[in-house]
């Protein structure tokens, strides 16, 4: 009775076991195949990680300069006067999904601010008085050189803000219990001075007092004439496009609806430029690799020849020559591909670190660069692999 025997099988234990054996013979060899994927994946994960950092740190000053930020105002009607926003548009425009912040300021008309009674009405200083919400410094941005912003009680009684060029102009250096403006023939206690406001630069010279306040002390009719609005990024121009007909219904073609910062065009090209750069640079990577790594499994496979033959000769079929093959093509790439990550991390934290910036590596972009390798690995080790088996067990065992 005659017995057949089958070669045993390699489990995936047994093929990493293989397959590592074979690296640990050429150290050296294998260091230096590493290390030139570990570089060309270290660079591709450097520029992601570098222009995501340096993404979210432009993001974060465009949003201080405002990219989100639209501004509505009335326009003129159609005889050529100056229309006037509803009372109720501030309230409207709040209804808005998307839009986060609203706050408006409203211009006191007739009324002047001096630093005495005895400075004739006639001579205003190009200072205006403006009623302003509570959440205008959040929503526009203002921060404050001097003293404090209105806040629920004093925005009913007659406490002033000024805009850093009225103060300057009135000569008042800081807020204090003595320190009052005439204004609107009332005195009022200045309580803060704002520093400049680069997104509202009708700010800078205006006097800004409370809503209720400037409704009994002033005569202020309630309605606003510039309403700012903070809205997500991604939908700015969905906003700007209702923003009329949703603070006017009536008459939307009598309001203004500031454009979207140009700000936000640029920061929407940078972002198509660093992906163009990411793209080019990592196809260089992945071919360099892939060369480094095929160049290696070819000279391994000519050197290993009598390896191969005497494998064969103790029963190794050509399935297993090739999978061993593969599993060192394939161990060597995951090598260089774990190195090249955790090198790009490293590079990206230390230069995020040198410009003050938030160290951010996506995750897709260290499980890509991996993922990159070891298909550039399999690739450029199935040649080799295949020639190997090919071998017969005489031809490799001839071979000197």
């Amino acid at each position: 009775m005659t017995t057949l025997l089958s070669p045993a099988r390699l489990g995936p234990r047994d093929v990493a076991r293989v397959g590592g054996a074979g690296l640990r013979t050429r150290p050296l060899r294998v260091f230096l195949s590493a290390l030139g994927i570990a570089i060309g994946i270290a660079a591709m994960t450097a520029v992601v990680g570098i222009s995501s950092s340096s993404r979210a740190d432009l993001d974060r000053t465009l949003a201080a300069l405002g990219t989100n930020l639209l501004t509505v105002a009335p326009g003129d009607t159609m005889l050529g006067g100056t229309a006037t926003l509803p009372i109720e548009s501030v309230s409207m425009i709040s209804r808005i999904g998307p839009v986060n912040q609203v706050a408006a300021i409203g211009k006191v008309p007739d009324t002047n601010v001096y630093r005495t009674d005895k400075i004739p009405a006639a001579e205003s200083g190009g200072i205006t008085v403006q009623a302003a919400h509570l959440d205008l410094p959040d929503t526009v941005g203002v921060t404050l050189a001097a003293g404090i912003w209105l806040n629920a009680a004093t925005e009913r009684y007659p406490a002033v803000v000024l805009g850093s060029a009225t103060a300057r102009r009135l000569g008042i250096a800081g807020p204090g219990e003595d320190i009052q403006v005439y204004l609107g023939r009332r005195w009022f206690t200045v309580v803060g001075i704002l520093d400049p406001v680069p997104l509202a630069p009708e700010l800078d010279s205006a006097a800004l007092v409370g809503w209720g306040a400037a409704q009994t002390y002033l005569d202020f009719d309630g309605h606003p004439t510039t309403v700012y609005t903070r809205s997500d990024d991604n939908a700015v121009e969905a906003v700007r496009g209702v923003l009329a007909a949703t603070a006017n219904p009536h008459a939307p073609s009598e309001v203004k609806v500031s454009r979207p910062s140009d700000a936000l065009a640029a920061r929407q090209a940078t972002s198509r430029a660093f992906t163009g750069l990411l793209l080019g640079l990592g196809a260089v990577a992945l071919l360099v690799g892939g060369v480094g790594v095929a160049n290696t499994m070819v000279i391994s496979v000519l050197e290993r020849r009598p390896e191969i033959g005497l494998r064969r000769s103790l029963g190794a079929t050509r399935g297993q020559i090739r999978l061993q093959f593969l599993a060192e093509s394939l161990l060597l790439s995951a090598l260089g591909g774990v190195g090249g990550v955790v090198l790009g991390i490293a590079v990206t934290t230390i230069y995020a670190a040198t410009q003050s910036m938030p160290a951010i590596v996506p995750v897709w972009a260290m499980a890509g660069g991996v993922g990159a390798t070891l298909v550039i690995g399999a690739i450029a080790g199935l040649y080799p692999a295949i020639r190997a088996a090919r071998l017969a067990p005489t031809e490799a065992l001839a071979t000197p």
